[in-house]
C-alpha cells in the first residue's frame, strides 16, 4: 500500500485523545503482523486504549526504533470545511485530522515496511506507536515501563513528530501543576472579616509573574528556542460560588516550560518558598525535556539520511524525552509536515513532505541491511 493509501485509512480513525484508539490500533497490528513483526500491545488500565511495539531483524541490540502517537486534537469547537476525517487533497496539500500531528508519519513508516525482507536485515527495526501523547505524553509510559524492565536498547530512537523534516535535537519539558488555596465563607457585606481564597489564589499569580520574571533575567538561557528560557504561565483559575460569598476554595493550574537542564523541583521550590507555607502545590504531570548533543551518533545518522539536513529545536513538547532518560537511547525528533498547521482547522500536510519522509526511511531501511 502506497504512503497516500494508508493516510486515507489512518486519517479515518477518529483517535481524539477522549476516545478509544483500539481500532486503528488492531488494524495497525494486524497491518504489521502480516508483514512478519513481531507484534505486542500494551494496554492501558481500562482496557479501550493501547500502546503497540513491533520488531522485526535480529536480536541485537543496535536497532533503530520509530516511534509516534496515534491520537490526535478535537474537532468540535474547530470550524473545518470539509470531514476531519476523510482524507481530502486541494492541489498539494493533504487535509485531515492527524495528517500532520502525526498520522502522515505513521503512514509513511507504514509503507516503508511493506514489502521488507526480515532475512535481509542485519540489525532490528523497532515501531513504538503510542496513546494519550496529546495530553501530555500519558500513554506511551507504560510501553517504556515494559521495554525498560526488559531492558531494551537500540541504536538511536527517531520520533517522527513534524519539523519540517528538520533534525530537531532538543525541545523542552513540561510540568504541569495545581495549587489549592482554602479562605473562609462568609457574607460579602463582611468581606474583610474573612479569607477570601480568590484573593489568595490572585496573590500566588503574582508569585508565578516574579518567578518568571527572575528565571527570564537570570536564569539559563539557549538561543536555540523562540523563547530562550524556561517558562511559568498561569493557565487557569477558579474560585467562589456565588458573588455574595466571600470564596471559601479557590484553585491556580499553572504549568513551568522549562529547558532541559533546568530543575523543576528547585523551580517549585523557589514557588513554594514564596508563596507560604499554606500554600499546597499538586504536580498533575510532568514529562521530561530534550537535549540531544549535535555530535551524537542519532544526529550523524539522521544527516547521512537527509543529504545533510540542518539541526533545530522544537517549542512543542514530545515523547522523545522519555525515550532518552528512560531508555538511554540517542533519540531525535524528525518528521513530515509543519506543527503551525498541526491543531488547526482544515489541518494539512503537503505531498512533498511525505515523499520526503518515504525518501529517509527507504534509506534507512537500506541502512539496517548493510
Amino acid at each position: 500500500m502506497t504512503t497516500l493509501d494508508l493516510l486515507e485509512r489512518l486519517v479515518a480513525f477518529p483517535t481524539i485523545s477522549a476516545d478509544s484508539n483500539l481500532p486503528l490500533i488492531d488494524f495497525i497490528r494486524g497491518y504489521l503482523a502480516d508483514r512478519g513483526f513481531e507484534c505486542r500491545i500494551i494496554g492501558n488500565e481500562r482496557g479501550d486504549k493501547a500502546n503497540l511495539f513491533a520488531t522485526m531483524g535480529p536480536k541485537r541490540d543496535d536497532g533503530i526504533l520509530l516511534s509516534g502517537h496515534t491520537d490526535v486534537v478535537p474537532v468540535a469547537t474547530q470550524s473545518w470545511t470539509s470531514d476531519p476525517f476523510k482524507l481530502l487533497r486541494q492541489g498539494t496539500r493533504l487535509h485531515g485530522r492527524g495528517t500532520t500531528d502525526m498520522k502522515g508519519f505513521l503512514a509513511s513508516v507504514m509503507a516503508a515496511v511493506d514489502g521488507i525482507d526480515a532475512k535481509a536485515l542485519k540489525r532490528p527495526l523497532h515501531i513504538a506507536f503510542s496513546h494519550d501523547e496529546e495530553i501530555g505524553c500519558v500513554g506511551v509510559r507504560s510501553l517504556i515501563d515494559a521495554l525498560a524492565a526488559e531492558r531494551f536498547k537500540a541504536s538511536l530512537c527517531i520520533v517522527g513528530e513534524p519539523t519540517s523534516m528538520q533534525i530537531a535535537v532538543g525541545h523542552k519539558g513540561k510540568t504541569a501543576a495545581r495549587a489549592h488555596f482554602r479562605g473562609q465563607a462568609g457574607h460579602s457585606s463582611l468581606a474583610p472579616r474573612f479569607v477570601n481564597a480568590i484573593h489568595l489564589a490572585c496573590d500566588f499569580v503574582s508569585v508565578l509573574r516574579q518567578v518568571q520574571d527572575h528565571i527570564a533575567e537570570a536564569g539559563a538561557t539557549d538561543p536555540g528556542y523562540d523563547i530562550p528560557y524556561t517558562t511559568v504561565h498561569a493557565g487557569k483559575i477558579a474560585g467562589g460560588e456565588v458573588l455574595n460569598i466571600v470564596a471559601e476554595n479557590a484553585l491556580v493550574d499553572f504549568e513551568i516550560r522549562h529547558l532541559a537542564e533546568d530543575r523543576v523541583d528547585e523551580i517549585i521550590g523557589r514557588i513554594r518558598e514564596q508563596a507560604g507555607p499554606s500554600t499546597k502545590i499538586e504536580v498533575r504531570n510532568a514529562y521530561p525535556g530534550l537535549a540531544t548533543s549535535a555530535d551524537s551518533h542519532a544526529v550523524s545518522f539522521a544527516k547521512r539520511l537527509l543529504d545533510d539536513a540542518p539541526t533545530t529545536k522544537v517549542s512543542f513538547g514530545t515523547e522523545a524525552g522519555l525515550f532518552a532518560t528512560r531508555l538511554g537511547a540517542e533519540t531525535v525528533v524528525l518528521g513530515p509536515g509543519n506543527m503551525e498547521q498541526g491543531h488547526q482547522p482544515d489541518e494539512y500536510i503537503e505531498a512533498a513532505e511525505l515523499q520526503r519522509c518515504d525518501l529517509m526511511l527507504s534509506r534507512l531501511i537500506e541502512k539496517l541491511c548493510e
